[in-house]
């Protein structure tokens, strides 16, 4: 490892908490040292309270706070000699500590400090960093773990078996560190967990810790364990998995009686792991940290069988809940990661962030598994272990507080023509709702248009099949179905009366306007039918519909045609629990084909300015594509649940259609 520190950053820094920040940060950057919420740091600083007393207030991280992106107001000031004393109580449950933490603050407003605040309190040094370094866990999780910490630090470290952590764990050092510490000491050892650095300023505890873990990074490579890959034969079957990858969330959501996200990586490292002869063993250990569990279960679901890990998980469950402390309830029991030897690594989230994440975690993971077996054995902790955080009562209390989730959330929505007007302002409506969005158009600027895990948006031109296809097979391995449908690309060709229409551009609008709208209801026919709340299809059509002009002959019979369309499918589909509903928008000005010289133009035409042209309505209102994607939203909601083959007109009143 590098140490990532610089004199020209570190000067930057104001006072011992900027240092504290600082360093906090160089940590949480290296994902082999922590992820996503994981590891904690702190610094003791000397203040004067409101009665003019010093006295040492420790700063620790707070929960909900990443190191990577820590601030000042990340790190909760707790009262140092209170944590202390804590620490000599022979027991105190878990909502005993966390209260004590939270009224010993000195701010009301700081977040709840790090369960492991009485631990950094009694370790006797200013500042403190822990990490679940990735070397570290793969070393401690083989069966002579223990042996090989001591040959590769000797007296540098404390180690500690493993133990739960929060107030157990904390108590465990009270009584341990100080047998084992010596003047060369710099770090300690939790088994199975992480590892702690220490030292009197930020940049010799960061610095130590990238010793340690560096040091065990030489050892597995001095043991020739580092590579993970075995083969670098890339494997592509050329088959397409959109059905059943669609079937697989389907079964998950269905067990876990919400919808849930699907997302595969068949990426080489991904696909070489799930080959591997021995992966029903060395996957079926458990995970490289305890607290892992929390995001990916303790085990990872081998194959396509749902029902099958769902009976094993509640066998697990009940062999261990009466051993808890209080009353348990069964979190729900699908796999949260899939091993598919044509698929890959799946992961499965009610978020797209939280996929993300848990294909974060199980992929440092799979390099934890890989160099343990090289070393000799992968080992991991025994499922009681496991269990006992999973189900901790700080987590349980956590569910019971989670209050209502985004209307939409674990489901997936894709929007044709989602570059601009009003299926960008869709994809911003389906996004406000939790929805996952796959954004369509045949502007390559779509991919671009979100940097969030939520949003997975792809070049395409929807009048070509493969086109369609390629699309589909990504945004299935991605997300794991479509619940939802919104079909909105479409041209607007210039005005042509009948007789000078060629059949070139007839057969354009009609391709992109029609034909395309068909080609993908087709397609995404099957992925609807099996939707755990029930598809649903909003289909973008006009005004022209129901109240033509002339000019717009192609215009105008595309989108009867696919409002027609709608209609028969409403028909045909809703046996399937597929709704299918129109909506007619008119005057919406802020699109593409709306620049500043065509709106003065027709305005002029009208002896109106813009603003009275664009209120020309019965209800003297402008519409815009927010106000269309809006409805388009609610149209797919529990509003319009009972609701298909209708039609709705956004055009704030027009005398012609009315």
């Amino acid at each position: 490892m590098n140490s990532l520190w610089t004199s020209e950053e570190a000067e930057q820094c104001k006072d011992e908490l900027d240092l504290r920040v600082y360093s906090s940060r160089l940590l949480g950057r290296d994902k082999t040292l922590v992820l996503h919420g994981g590891g904690n740091t702190s610094v003791k600083i000397d203040e004067q309270n409101i009665l003019g007393e010093t006295e040492t207030i420790l700063y620790v991280k707070g929960s909900g706070w990443d190191l990577e992106f820590i601030e000042r107001p990340g790190f909760s000031p707790v009262r140092l000699n209170h944590l202390v004393r804590l620490a000599e109580l022979e027991t105190l449950s878990d909502s005993q500590m966390v209260n004590e933490l939270k009224t010993h603050m000195t701010n009301a407003s700081a977040p709840t400090p790090s369960v492991e605040a009485i631990l950094h309190a009694i370790l006797p040094y200013k500042y403190v960093d822990h990490t679940h370094a990735d070397s570290l866990v793969t070393i401690t999780n083989t069966p002579n773990g223990l042996n090989r910490i001591k040959d590769i630090y000797g007296d540098k470290v404390v180690i500690l078996p493993y133990c739960m952590p929060g107030f157990d764990l904390a108590r465990l050092c009270a009584t341990e560190f100080p047998k084992q510490v010596n003047d060369n000491t710099i770090g300690m050892v939790l088994m199975n967990h992480g590892i702690f650095s220490f030292g009197e300023t930020a940049k010799e505890s960061y610095e130590r810790m990238i010793s340690l873990v560096s040091m065990a990074e030489s050892y597995i490579k001095q043991n020739k364990a580092w590579t993970i890959l075995s083969s670098n034969k890339e494997v592509d079957d050329g088959k397409s998995h959109v059905q059943k990858i669609s079937e697989l969330r389907s079964d998950i959501s269905k067990h876990a009686k919400k919808p849930m996200l699907v997302s595969f990586n068949s990426g080489l490292k991904n696909l070489d792991f799930v080959n591997r002869e021995d992966l029903g063993d060395i996957s079926q250990e458990g995970p490289a940290t305890p607290d892992h569990v929390i995001r990916t279960k303790r085990l990872p679901m081998l194959g396509m069988d749902v029902d099958a890990y769902v009976q094993e998980y509640t066998k697990y469950f009940k062999a261990h809940e009466s051993s808890a402390k209080q009353a348990l309830s069964m979190l729900d029991p699908t796999p949260r990661v899939i091993l598919d030897h044509e698929l890959g690594v799946g992961t499965v989230g009610a978020t797209a962030k939280e996929t993300a994440i848990i294909a974060d975690i199980y992929d440092h993971t799979i390099d934890v598994i890989t160099r343990a077996t090289r070393l000799g054995e992968y080992r991991a902790l025994p499922a009681k272990d496991i269990f006992d955080v999973e189900y901790w009562e700080l987590e349980q209390a956590k569910l019971k507080k989670s209050g209502a989730s985004p209307e939409f959330m674990g489901e997936v929505v894709l929007i044709t023509g989602a570059a601009s007007g009003i299926g960008l302002a869709c994809v911003n409506s389906f996004l406000a709702r939790g929805a996952a969005v796959i954004g369509l158009d045949i502007n390559d600027a779509v991919e671009s248009l979100e940097q969030q895990p939520a949003y997975l948006g792809i070049s395409c031109d929807v009048s070509i099949r493969q086109h369609v296809e390629l699309a589909l097979e990504k945004a299935v391995r991605h997300f794991g179905g479509i619940d939802m449908l919104i079909l909105n690309a479409g041209i607007f060709p210039k005005s042509q009366n009948i007789y000078a229409l060629s059949d070139e551009s007839w057969r354009e609008v009609m391709q992109i306007n029609l034909d395309s709208n068909l080609m993908l209801m087709r397609e995404a026919y099957p992925l609807l039918k099996i939707a755990p709340n029930g598809g649903r299809v909003v289909m973008m059509g006009s005004k022209n519909v129901l109240a033509p002009g002339p000019g717009a002959a192609a215009y105008s019979v595309a989108k009867a045609g696919i409002n027609q369309l709608a209609r028969v499918a409403a028909l045909e589909w809703g046996q399937d629990n597929i709704r299918v509903n129109t909506l007619h928008p008119d005057a919406v000005f802020d699109t593409g084909i709306w620049t500043d010289e065509v709106l003065n133009s027709r305005a002029e035409s009208y002896g109106l300015s813009v603003d009275e042209y664009k209120r020309k309505n019965i209800l003297k209102t402008e519409v815009s594509s927010h106000d269309v994607a809006e409805l388009v939203a609610e149209m797919c909601g529990k509003l319009f649940a009972k609701t298909t083959g209708a039609q709705l007109p956004v055009d704030g009143g027009n005398d012609r259609v009315i």
